[in-house]
């Protein structure tokens, strides 16, 4: 069949276009909306390391290596979604996702302290989720926490019980997550190469924060609950604990520059590097308030808001100064609720009429 040189010449644009798509935009990430396995045929089932588009060739690689692992991977990157949306609700950019496997979209080829968030609370949420995996029969290659005991801890307490153990988590979710950047070895340019120091270092401070929060917990021990004993050990708090802590540290993100040699220095240096905790970007944050294809933002019209709230959610700051619309809508909540021996709770079904807020 007879190509002519024109057909050849789009065949290879669209071949480029589309590696290019999703070499930048798939990412491990996906992990967290896909099964386990596929099945093929016949009981014939494939690891889903050949599957997830956004696994690098080395994470596919530690993917089949670690296999059992992935179930944990897969629940520390919702985690960190999740948390994103919770930390993120009523702003402007509000960690929304797309159907498809960059899971944020394109909003995140800019280098904003939105999109070092979004790093930090991915690698934070796998230390999480195989910290607590460790003590369970999964795994196998890992248990429970080898800490030794810490200062200040009262003598007469007993230092055991199964602790999460945040060393494992923190050197697996390393090799693993920071294998996607080591697969590329050679930046095409300055910026890219910024961006992959960019990406690393976010990495580590969102692993870095879930181990710092790893406190002593302790039980009680004793007759009627009398409290003669304790027995303590480190346990990663709840995942709000860290989102808060890394939210934090998005609000005080270090913008930093390029120089020749692709390296990242601080505009303004109040010392000369940033500290392991910090968030890093690159680039500014594109202007939320309008959808804009070419960015990936969804913009905030006809977002609902709140008219009274002085914070993000209000009308005033969510709308960008555009106005809202109100509407009269009816909702079916619970009421009436009665609790019935034993042991269930039976509530009614009423209608109300709100007023909603949303942006123009």
């Amino acid at each position: 069949m007879y190509l002519s040189q024109r057909t050849i010449l789009l065949y290879v644009r669209f071949l480029i276009a589309f590696t290019f798509n999703v070499e930048v935009n798939s990412h491990w990430w996906s992990m967290s909306n896909k099964p386990l396995s596929i099945t093929l045929d016949n009981h014939k089932t494939k690891s889903i390391c050949e599957y997830v588009e956004g696994l690098s060739r080395n994470q596919k690689t530690l993917c089949r290596r670690y296999y059992n692992h992935m179930s944990f991977v897969s629940e520390g990157a919702q985690n960190g979604i999740n948390e994103c949306q919770h930390q993120f609700d009523g702003h402007r950019w509000n960690c929304s996702t797309v159907k498809d496997s960059s899971v944020f979209g394109k909003v995140l080829k800019i280098g904003s302290k939105e999109t070092a968030f979004t790093y930090a609370v991915a690698a934070a949420g796998v230390v999480y989720s195989v910290a607590k995996g460790c003590k369970s029969d999964t795994l196998g290659t890992c248990g429970c926490s080898r800490k030794q005991r810490p200062m200040g801890l009262a003598k007469e307490w007993r230092w055991g019980g199964c602790g999460d153990d945040t060393d494992y988590a923190y050197g697996f979710a390393r090799e693993f997550i920071d294998a996607r950047e080591r697969d590329n070895l050679s930046p095409r340019g300055r910026k890219e190469r910024a961006r992959k120091i960019m990406n690393m270092h976010n990495n580590e401070a969102g692993r870095m924060a879930a181990v710092r929060a790893t406190r002593p917990a302790c039980k009680c021990h004793g007759v009627s609950g009398s409290c003669s004993l304790k027995s303590c050990w480190y346990q990663v708090p709840d995942f709000r604990v860290i989102g808060d802590m890394l939210k934090v540290e998005h609000k005080r993100a270090i913008e930093m520059r390029m120089n020749k040699r692709g390296l990242i220095r601080p505009r303004k240096r109040p010392r000369e590097a940033p500290f392991i905790t910090d968030l890093i970007f690159i680039e500014s944050s594109p202007d939320y308030c309008r959808r804009n294809t070419r960015t990936g933002v969804l913009g905030t019209r006809g977002r609902e808001c709140k008219l009274n709230s002085r914070g993000m959610d209000g009308c005033g700051l969510l709308c960008c100064g555009r106005g809202y619309r109100t509407k009269m809508i009816e909702v079916t909540e619970r009421c009436n609720c009665k609790f019935e021996w034993c042991c269930e709770v039976r509530c009614q079904k009423c209608k109300r009429k709100i007023v909603q807020y949303t942006c123009k």
